[in-house]
């Protein structure tokens, strides 16, 4: 499953990078980002998840000469997990369980610099896995066994956030709110990521193509 979300990401990249490859003129054309932060669960993911250290990935790639903005992004957000309703086959709750997630989504954007600042805005959809962890019990033999359920769905996402350019590298915050049309232990899954890191400027790798 990690390698299919890794080859829909590197896909979108290549794609992103060849792109970019006609359009180089530009010295802020390509950006990657990684940022660290929280998934904080909204409505009713707030019953059952609660946020963790959590990773994203993404890349920024302009579009012709204005403020307009690609942007596929990999979120693997965690959650501490708190079962309510039993999966069948598994008659046991777990409490105090890990949840991952693998969500790719690719979004269009708009940045607006102002000096060394910068504010954008974005709107997108993508898909993945959230990994839900269940435990069987084998009262026999006194034993637990774990497994992950794989929960596919589809998201839309909407956020905005905020840079500061220090030389080749820009310093960002990012919220957005993340969308589930598919239910998670028979819940509307929604949260908001909170997500600060960095964004180095590749576009020079693309011009000495």
């Amino acid at each position: 499953m990690r390698n299919t979300i890794a080859g829909i990401f590197l896909m979108s990249f290549i794609f992103l990078w060849e792109n970019g490859h006609a359009q180089s003129s530009r010295t802020d054309k390509l950006y990657s980002m990684s940022g660290v932060g929280f998934a904080l669960p909204m409505g009713e993911s707030a019953d059952f998840l609660k946020p963790k250290f959590s990773t994203t990935l993404g890349l920024n790639l302009a579009l012709g000469n204005g403020g307009l903005f690609m942007y596929p992004k990999l979120s693997l957000h965690a959650f501490k997990f708190n079962q309510i309703d039993a999966d069948p086959g598994y008659p046991y709750t777990l409490q105090e369980g890990r949840s991952t997630t693998y969500l790719l989504n690719v979004a269009l954007g708009y940045r607006k610099f102002i000096n060394k600042w910068a504010v954008y805005g974005f709107g997108g959809a993508g898909g993945g896995f959230i990994l839900t962890p269940q435990a069987a019990v084998d009262l026999n033999n006194q034993q637990i066994t774990m497994n992950n359920k794989t929960n596919g769905t589809v998201i839309v996402e909407l956020g905005g956030g905020v840079e500061y350019k220090l030389g080749g590298v820009s310093l960002f915050f990012e919220t957005s709110y993340m969308h589930g049309l598919s239910k998670i232990q028979n819940r509307t899954y929604s949260t908001v990521p909170l997500t600060i890191g960095i964004k180095p400027n590749l576009s020079k790798l693309i011009r000495k193509r």
